[in-house]
């Protein structure tokens, strides 16, 4: 059974920086791309950050283009998103999932792209 289990949000202020994990259980994980998402309240899921099989590419929606960074460890089958300079609007449900396809993907923007999803971890940037 593939799992995927995020950590690693909380109550943050703006400015501040939080680091999410994502364990990853029950398939090859480092024969798949993987992806984050959030969900802002009152909006639909939003693609963030994707990530090559073996890290080399990497990623990112142009609203946190230099402030997050997403990276993994194939070792201990886990995922990561660092984000920096946090903005009140990067409050969302943050999510991971695993690509549909295994080795190159052609693409990683769409929901479409990604097979199973964790349940998420809040954010919530707040003064």
């Amino acid at each position: 059974e593939v799992q995927l289990v995020e950590s690693g949000g909380g109550l943050v202020q703006p400015g501040g920086s939080l680091r999410l994990s994502c364990a990853a259980s029950g398939f090859a994980f480092s024969k798949y791309a993987m992806g984050w998402f959030r969900q802002a309240p009152g909006k639909g899921l939003e693609w963030v950050s994707s990530i090559t099989t073996l890290g080399g590419t990497t990623w990112h929606v142009d609203s946190v283009k230099g402030r997050f960074a997403i990276s993994r460890d194939n070792a201990k089958n886990t995922l990561y998103l660092q984000l920096n300079s946090l903005k009140i609007e990067d409050t969302a449900m943050y999510y991971c999932a695993q690509h549909r396809r295994s080795g190159l993907p052609i693409s990683v923007r769409s929901t479409d792209d990604y097979q199973n999803w964790g349940q998420g971890t809040q954010v919530t940037v707040s003064s």
